[in-house]
């Protein structure tokens, strides 16, 4: 897995804004531990091209485009661990 992971969300985000300042971030060998995780979400928030053209995806992550959060995030469960990556 190649990937830098950005940003981890946990649960009960909505209490404050999620910042860079305020998320924890996770490491290449922390995501992989977490895999199969049922308490863990994993968004993939490359940008399309990147996206598209990459051999490595996460088993299980759900791409989204990150310039729309605000339409798709109020799906995901408020009570699991929101995992975000990107390039």
């Amino acid at each position: 897995m190649g990937l830098a992971v950005g940003f981890v969300v946990t649960a009960g985000f909505t209490a404050t804004e999620p910042t860079l300042d305020n998320v924890q971030k996770m490491s290449v060998a922390g995501l992989k531990a977490q895999l199969g995780n049922p308490n863990i979400i994993i968004i993939d928030v490359r940008t399309v091209h990147d996206w598209e053209s990459s051999k490595t995806m996460v088993k299980g992550a759900i791409r989204e485009d990150i310039r729309f959060i605000s339409n798709w995030i109020d799906k995901y469960p408020k009570d699991k661990t929101i995992v975000f990556y990107c390039k």
